[in-house]
C-alpha cells in the first residue's frame, strides 16, 4: 500500500506486478482491496502477465474522507486517476472500472483518450447514460441515525456493506450525491477505444448492456451469467472475459 497527493487530497493504491500497466477503479462503498484484491483479480492479472494499480477512490478505503459533495465528482475522480498515472510516470494503460468505477473510466476515456489503451466497464451497461435509480435513498440511508427504520432495499443493502467494512458513512453519501452525474449519449460515443462491457445477468442495478455497446463505437458485450450487481465482481467469467479481451489488445 502506497500513497500520493492527487491536488491536496491523499490518495491510497496498490502496485504490483511487471508487464503493460492494468488500472483498476473500484465501486462505490468499496476499496481496491474489496474490488479487487480479495477477489483474485490482482492474481488473475499479474499471473497473465500485466502489471496492476489500483486505487481507494477519495472518500473510500484508506483514501482521504471529504465531506463536500462537490469534491466527488466523476470526473474529478477520473482526475485522481490521471494524477496516478503521472505520479507512476505511466503514458498509457488499460483502465477497468466497476459500477461507479466504470463511470470513472468513461471520464477518463472522454478527458484523456491519449492516456487509455483499451477500457472495461463492468457492472454498468445504459446506467451510465440514464444513471442509476435510488441515489438519494441510499445517501439518506448512510447518514441515518435510526438505520433500523430504512425500507428501501438499495438504502438498507448499502448501509449494511458500509457497516460491515467500517467505512465513513458521511462521506460515502457525499460522495453519492454527486458521483452518479450520467454522461450524454453524444459524449459516449466520443469513447473510441476498445470497450468490453461486463454485466451480470442478474444485474438490476446497471441498466442494458447491450443497448450500451449499440452506442459505443467500439464495444462488445461480456455477460456474466447467473451473477446480479453485487456477486459479478469476483466471478471467474467475468475474469476470463476481461483476460481474453487485454490479450487482444495486445495482440
Amino acid at each position: 500500500m502506497q500513497n500520493f497527493s492527487s491536488n491536496g487530497i491523499e490518495i491510497i493504491y496498490y502496485d504490483e506486478g511487471e508487464g503493460e500497466p492494468v488500472f483498476l477503479i473500484h465501486g462505490f462503498a468499496s476499496n481496491a482491496n474489496i474490488n479487487w484484491i480479495f477477489p483474485g483479480w490482482f492474481k488473475v492479472l499479474n499471473e497473465a502477465g500485466y502489471r496492476v494499480i489500483a486505487l481507494d477512490n477519495r472518500g473510500h478505503g484508506n483514501s482521504e474522507k471529504l465531506y463536500d459533495p462537490n469534491l466527488y465528482s466523476s470526473i474529478t475522480m477520473a482526475e485522481d486517476v490521471r494524477r496516478l498515472m503521472d505520479h507512476l510516470g505511466i503514458l498509457k494503460a488499460y483502465v477497468m472500472g466497476y459500477s461507479m468505477g466504470a463511470r470513472i473510466a468513461s471520464y477518463l476515456c472522454l478527458n484523456h483518450p491519449e492516456r487509455v489503451k483499451a477500457v472495461i466497464l463492468g457492472g454498468l451497461g445504459l446506467g451510465l447514460i440514464k444513471g442509476v435509480p435510488g441515489t438519494l435513498a441510499i445517501a439518506d440511508g448512510l447518514e441515518s441515525e435510526e438505520p433500523e427504520k430504512l425500507t428501501d432495499p438499495q438504502a438498507i443493502a448499502f448501509r449494511r456493506f458500509a457497516d460491515q467494512t467500517k467505512s465513513d458513512r458521511l462521506a460515502l453519501a457525499a460522495c453519492i450525491r454527486e458521483s452518479r452525474s450520467t454522461i450524454k449519449e453524444e459524449e459516449v460515443k466520443k469513447i473510441y477505444h476498445p470497450t468490453l462491457v461486463a454485466v451480470g445477468t442478474e444485474d438490476d442495478v446497471a441498466g442494458d448492456m447491450t443497448a450500451l455497446v449499440d452506442i459505443l463505437p467500439n464495444g462488445e458485450a461480456w455477460p456474466i451469467p447467473r451473477r446480479d450487481h453485487m456477486k459479478a465482481v469476483g466471478d471467474r467469467i467475468y475474469k476470463q472475459g476481461v483476460i481474453e479481451f487485454l490479450s487482444r489488445q495486445s495482440g
